[in-house]
């Protein structure tokens, strides 16, 4: 079927010239309906498509954004502010209880500082008691990779509201941005808390699956495309699932393995696939392999590597999904872009790169490095930067496609 646009290069052309049109169509779909207060969306370019590879709700590199961009951040978080509670000015920030990685505490003040920005006041809390188990204060002191202070209070819940053990500290909050992705879920009875929690708890990596969000971002793609008659081909990656997969007993990998070689056989020779656990997150539980028998002659230490996660999560769902090999370099190693997004909005970004990896391969891996990307100049026939307006895009549908798959998880808590 031909379409208006129907390869790459007139993709870049079509999205630069028609940015603001394509933009408006997205601010109308996600006024529809509540957007993940922040998200992230990796994407790859190959020769001849971009697509989104990996969407997360919770994420933890706000300090790989450029300065100029973490202003535009604040000022998407002050629009949410306001439509969730107008003049909102206190919020606290429930942060992953791995504070011994110190360039995750230098996230966290980045995205405290941004929020900051939006002339909001901003406390550090978490409920979690393994976060203070080395101490017998009611706070933990850190200092991150960079050297910066932070201070991070131990809270209880009480009537349905966060509050602080020491009585001299002052939570208040109005909203709550969670920062925790849940791999282990938190001892909270959230349908109790009154105060608005963004974005919602009941999507994290415990009940999200990859598999439901590339099913809904495959029907936002392709809604998308037919309206601006796009070949939808050309900003997403093909896909399947198989449940019930035990790496450790083997179970179900033939399974897998023929379903492999079913989506290979709908590839260029040569391709290879990703698979993934439905539910991983920071990299893990990930293969790349070209042929299903790769699947089904894994050895213990693969096997092991694919069978448990963060938190001791167990995988057993598996996304099969087109390995979309990269043609972008940074100082000649390969790369891909990740896409920060809050309200919605594409505000800020990096380069992920690895110089250990290949072109095909998982570079959210060791040796990866981040080179900053700003997104603040894009602008309608701008085009020095043609592919950061790509990649902008294709970040919101994927987190427009994220709504309709929080909406469903909402409904089913």
């Amino acid at each position: 079927m031909s379409h208006k646009v129907n390869n790459k290069q007139e993709l870049e052309s079509f999205f630069c010239h028609h940015w603001n049109e394509i933009n408006e169509w997205i601010d109308k779909a996600q006024s529809e309906i509540p957007q993940p207060l922040t998200s992230s969306v990796d994407v790859r370019e190959s020769k001849n498509k971009y697509a989104p590879v990996d969407h997360n709700m919770y994420p933890a590199g706000f300090n790989n954004l450029c300065s100029k961009d973490l202003l535009h951040c604040g000022d998407h978080f002050r629009e949410r502010f306001e439509q969730i509670k107008p003049g909102l000015k206190r919020i606290g920030i429930l942060p992953e209880s791995h504070t011994k990685n110190r360039y995750y505490l230098d996230h966290l003040h980045y995205l405290k500082s941004s929020i900051e920005m939006a002339e909001t006041e901003v406390v550090l809390f978490s409920p979690d008691a393994n976060l203070f188990a080395e101490t017998t204060a009611n706070a933990v002191e850190l200092e991150s990779f960079s050297g910066h202070k932070l201070t991070i209070h131990k809270a209880q819940v009480q009537d349905g509201q966060f509050i602080p053990v020491d009585p001299q500290v002052k939570f208040d909050f109005e909203l709550v941005l969670l920062n925790n992705d849940q791999s282990i879920p938190l001892e909270v009875k959230w349908d109790e808390i009154k105060t608005p929690v963004h974005p919602s708890p009941y999507v994290g990596w415990f009940r999200r699956q990859k598999i439901l969000h590339f099913k809904h971002y495959q029907n936002t793609a392709n809604k998308f495309c037919a309206h601006f008659d796009i070949n939808p081909d050309l900003i997403q990656a093909q896909f399947s699932s198989v449940e019930n997969v035990d790496f450790n007993t083997k179970e179900g990998l033939d399974a897998l393995g023929a379903e492999v070689d079913k989506i290979l056989k709908t590839l260029p020779e040569g391709s290879s696939v990703f698979v993934k656990a439905s539910q991983g997150t920071y990299g893990m539980g990930i293969s790349v392999v070209s042929s299903g028998e790769e699947i089904i002659s894994m050895n213990r230490k693969i096997r092991n590597k694919m069978d448990i996660g963060k938190g001791n999560l167990k995988f057993t769902s598996v996304l099969i999904q087109e390995g979309v090999e990269t043609i972008v370099k940074y100082d000649d190693a390969p790369a891909e872009v990740t896409i920060y997004l809050v309200n919605g909005r594409s505000s800020g970004g990096f380069i992920r790169t690895n110089p250990l990896k290949g072109t095909q391969a998982n570079l959210n891996a060791q040796g990866m490095v981040y080179q900053k990307l700003c997104l603040t100049d894009i602008k309608q026939d701008c085009d020095h930067t043609i592919k950061e307006a790509v990649y902008s895009v294709i970040a919101r549908l994927s987190t427009l496609a994220a709504s309709y798959e929080m909406k469903e998880l909402m409904e089913l808590k």
